[in-house]
């Protein structure tokens, strides 16, 4: 069984900073490319493209809403894909999910396994 499981989302104010960490079981970390997505409030259906990173952490992708802020990194002898969020906005507010998949595209359909979710909340 495939499990991903998302931690280090909370409460802050603009401007700070947040880490978020996924831990992958189940599957051969190393030969999945890893995605997070965000689903802000009263967005039910839609899971935005926020980062990806391929198998070896050589090739990483952002959207252009947190490019410069946000850094996705992995470390494949922990199973563990992080989220390095800088800057913070309250637009950032969302809930957060991991993704794993083959390949790094940005769209939440190319991928096959996905977390629970961690709440990122961003106050003015």
């Amino acid at each position: 069984q495939v499990n991903l499981v998302e931690s280090g989302g909370g409460l802050v104010q603009t401007g700070d900073s947040l880490r978020l960490s996924c831990v992958v079981s189940g599957l051969t970390f190393r030969d999945v490319a890893m995605a997070w997505f965000r689903q802000a409030p009263g967005k039910e259906r839609e899971r935005d493209f926020v980062a990806t990173i391929d198998w070896s952490g050589g090739h990483r992708y952002y959207d252009a809403s947190v490019q410069g802020r946000f850094i996705i990194s992995r470390d494949n002898t922990k199973n563990t894909v992080y989220l390095q969020m800088n800057s913070l906005k309250p637009e950032d507010t969302a809930a957060y999910y991991c993704a794993a998949g083959r390949f790094h595209w940005r769209t939440s359909n190319d991928y096959d396994y996905w977390g629970q979710g961690t709440q990122v909340t961003v106050s003015s």
